[in-house]
């Protein structure tokens, strides 16, 4: 499983199992079970209500043997819980109710990498502003990531998006709302016509 997971990041890298004795496959496969269930949500294209009811059918009894897992670990004495293992057990364990979120409310994701990228996007660009020389030269370097990563989230191209507000300076002036990352392609489409036309 490439990626991190929301019900065990630690879990899913096997990173924290390498100092321990114990193998974590069982909790992994348990893990790749549930993430084939929520793949064939997507494939069948579910709505938020039939995909919760779809991991309540599905994904509940999986999570609940890996509750189960889980707490035997400690329990029979399988894991020290000063362990690499016993750490992220411990931390399933303080977390599991927010983690198993997907299994209770629609819509809730299994995981966030989305948020985990947006957050290492911030720490790579705060890394990267320790090199600036002037305060107006980080105040446009904080700009343009800010427009970089609008982009991303709106699934527009960042370097087309910023070409297209110089080739229209004027109209951005004018009516910056119509020229946003999320719209600007819609403006395209009407003010070439018009330029074409004269």
């Amino acid at each position: 499983m490439s990626g991190r997971w929301g019900i065990a990041p630690r879990l899913s890298t096997g990173a924290s199992f390498r100092a321990s004795r114990f193998s974590p496959r069982n909790a992994l496969e348990m893990l790749g079970e549930v993430y084939g269930h929520d793949a064939e949500t997507r494939e069948r294209g579910l709505k938020p209500e039939e995909r919760l009811q779809f991991h309540q059918e599905h994904s509940l009894p999986v999570m609940e043997k890996l509750h189960g897992w889980r707490e035997a670990q400690f329990a029979e004495r399988k894991t020290e819980p000063n362990s690499g293992l016993g750490k992220a057990i411990t931390y399933l364990l303080r977390h599991w109710r927010p983690l198993t979120l997907f299994l209770r409310q629609a819509g809730a994701p299994l995981e966030n990498n989305v948020v985990e990228r947006a957050l290492k996007r911030a720490v790579l660009h705060r890394k990267n502003a320790l090199f600036y020389r002037t305060l107006n030269g980080a105040d446009v370097g904080d700009l343009f990531m800010s427009l970089i990563h609008t982009c991303q989230l709106c699934d527009a191209n960042s370097f087309d998006y910023l070409t297209e507000l110089q080739r229209h300076a004027q109209e951005v002036e004018t009516k910056p709302a119509e020229w946003m990352p999320c719209n600007y392609r819609e403006t395209l489409e009407w003010t070439i016509p018009l330029s074409d036309s004269a």
